[in-house]
């Protein structure tokens, strides 16, 4: 299915969404943006299988966190938007927060049919629901309606069967779903079941280690993990991702088991994540960092 088959367009106010902290194709070389090419070269390489190894669906990209409001949405947008700038790949951005659905709202557009709606066989044609922008390479799959049923349809062969449908279009095709966070919801867990790569957002000073270490452990299945800083200080008076520290978590109420998690600190250096395999119980090859090795002391190792 190629992009000319999709009849929906919606234009994006490109304005309106760099005023949110959204990237945007004439964004030039500002920080965001010089971040989010650094975040997505080795999601890149291992997409397109130039990476140590080959990464089975490594062009399936869930882009998910411990808890809501840690930046999820955000980086998946952006992480979307920075990789339809390459030349040589197109991208399908998946509302795949089915509980709590945000793309379509930040985007600035409302969509009532989705990916739910595909996976319940109401849909007779996927290019129906998808929506091409204003952003050339960029195309969008809302949500959908709201269902009771949501982990299960997740877990679905028809939802095996949309996903080789999303990436019918030829290898130059990558698709990145914002997911629910994974330790509130059953459906994150589900749709890494079927990604090849996952990047993980932390919100700096907020999320616990014991939160990152429960989410990652949710995971079992998956080869390649990234994580994000989000939300640091210090990095030239803004942005997402560079310096930070972690303590001083105040509590999530409602989640369980996660409050009282201050007066100690995980790691001085916030760095853009990294990626290795996993593997002995262990996240093993944790890359370095410009100060210090992130993984480890992020998860204590």
């Amino acid at each position: 299915m190629s992009m000319d088959s999709v009849r929906k367009k919606v234009i994006l106010d490109f304005d309106k969404l760099r005023a949110k902290g959204v990237l945007t194709p004439d964004e030039g070389r500002s920080t965001v943006a010089e971040e989010y090419r650094i975040i997505k070269r080795p999601l890149l390489l291992n997409a397109t299988n130039r990476g140590p190894g080959g990464v089975h669906k490594g062009n399936m990209i869930m882009v998910t966190s411990a808890f809501p409001k840690e930046g999820k949405t955000f980086t998946a947008i952006n992480l979307a938007m920075s990789l339809a700038a390459e030349m040589d790949s197109t991208v399908l951005l998946v509302d795949g927060d089915v509980a709590k659905p945000s793309v379509a709202r930040v985007l600035g557009f409302k969509a009532k049919v989705g990916l739910i709606d595909c996976l319940l066989g109401k849909v007779q044609d996927f290019s129906e629901v998808l929506i091409r922008t204003n952003v050339p390479k960029l195309m969008l799959l809302p949500s959908g309606r709201l269902h009771h049923h949501a982990t299960e349809l997740l877990a679905s062969e028809n939802m095996r069967l949309l996903l080789e449908e999303m990436l019918r279009t030829g290898p130059d095709r990558i698709v990145v779903f914002d997911s629910p966070p994974l330790l509130v919801t059953t459906e994150a867990r589900e749709l890494a079941r079927n990604m090849g790569q996952i990047v993980m957002v932390v919100e700096a000073e907020r999320t616990p280690q014991m939160a990152v270490k429960d989410a990652l452990d949710q995971l079992d299945n998956l080869e390649i993990v990234g994580m994000v800083l989000n939300k640091t200080r210090g990095r030239g008076g803004g942005g997402y991702y560079g310096y930070g520290g972690y303590g001083g978590y105040g509590g999530y109420g409602g989640y369980g088991g996660y409050g009282g998690q201050g007066g100690g600190g995980y790691g001085s250096y916030g760095g853009y994540g990294g990626y290795g395999k996993r593997g002995g119980g262990s996240y093993g090859g944790a890359p370095k960092s410009r100060k210090g090795n992130f993984w480890k002391k992020l998860l204590g190792m």
